[in-house]
């Protein structure tokens, strides 16, 4: 036995101290390591430099309807794989993966409740599942969103955040576009407002249906709002483009949106909002 192995095997064992490996969170904006319950305590807001991370549809509930006041409405039912689907992967098991991921059935999910003390349904895509991309479920949940604020005659308030259509549902996912457009024009019949909170990224046919429709456009800062590449546009004209386009401020210093607000600004925005387009025959 060497000396180094007398000396090691002498001194006391201590266990080694497992740390956890989510304690830390790299912060997609600056590059800063945030601890985990500070950004969560700040709805996933860096403190650091304010970017605001991707958040799907349940702390999108929590943070902006009124505590205790929501209740998530049912999944629709649509053919999982109706073109059977295969890539690298089939797309059945990307579906499986993509749920164990998320917890959730698909990228879309509705929840009805009161924002401060007006009923309002509230629809969110989900980047995480598969890109928030749009296939018949994305669309089916779209509709029946707009269906119960029909009901409730409450206003539809919608999160986006979708990298466009599912491509492995084809031209079934591109229909949804115009469906999305006619329940629309649903809510207005019913003289219900439909305001749109543009999330980080936004894009493809998501971006070209219903994401650009509401009667208010609001944006997150900095979020990426695109309906195709900013490299495919530049080689398309042969000119380059400003630093920040294709971003929030961009939109919104060019007419394209009303407002960019702040995550921590957007219930008591989203509340005076309501408030003023629903008015008082809509309280809870």
């Amino acid at each position: 036995m060497s000396w180094i192995d007398r000396v090691r095997n002498a001194i006391p064992f201590v266990a080694k101290r497992e740390t956890p490996d989510n304690l830390w969170h790299k912060c997609k904006g600056c590059g800063q390591m945030v601890f985990v319950k500070e950004l969560e305590e700040n709805q996933h807001v860096c403190p650091k430099c304010q970017h605001h991370e991707r958040i799907g549809g349940r702390l999108r509930f929590e943070y902006h309807f009124d505590a205790g006041s929501w209740t998530v409405l049912p999944n629709p039912k649509v053919a999982e794989d109706p073109l059977k689907f295969r890539d690298s992967k089939r797309y059945t098991d990307r579906l499986k993966a993509a749920r164990a991921d998320t917890g959730e059935q698909d990228a879309y999910l509705n929840a009805v409740g009161t924002i401060d003390g007006h009923r309002a349904v509230i629809g969110v895509q989900d980047f995480a599942f598969m890109g928030g991309s749009m296939g018949q479920f994305v669309g089916e949940a779209f509709v029946a969103g707009c269906e119960a604020a029909i009901r409730e005659s409450a206003p539809y308030i919608v999160f986006t955040a979708s990298g466009g259509a599912r491509m492995q549902e084809g031209i079934l996912s591109l229909m949804q576009m115009p469906r999305s457009t006619v329940a629309i024009e649903m809510l207005h019949d019913a003289g219900l407002p439909y305001i749109v909170v543009l999330t980080d990224p936004t894009s493809g046919g998501v971006m070209a249906a219903y994401a650009m429709l509401g009667d208010v456009q609001i944006a997150e800062p900095n979020a990426t709002l695109a309906f195709t590449g900013r490299r495919v546009i530049e080689s398309t004209i042969r000119e380059k483009l400003p630093e920040d386009f294709q971003t929030s401020e961009y939109y919104r210093d060019h007419g394209l949106i009303d407002m960019v607000t702040h995550r921590h600004q957007l219930k008591e925005t989203l509340g005076k909002l309501v408030d003023y387009l629903a008015g008082p025959k809509m309280a809870a």
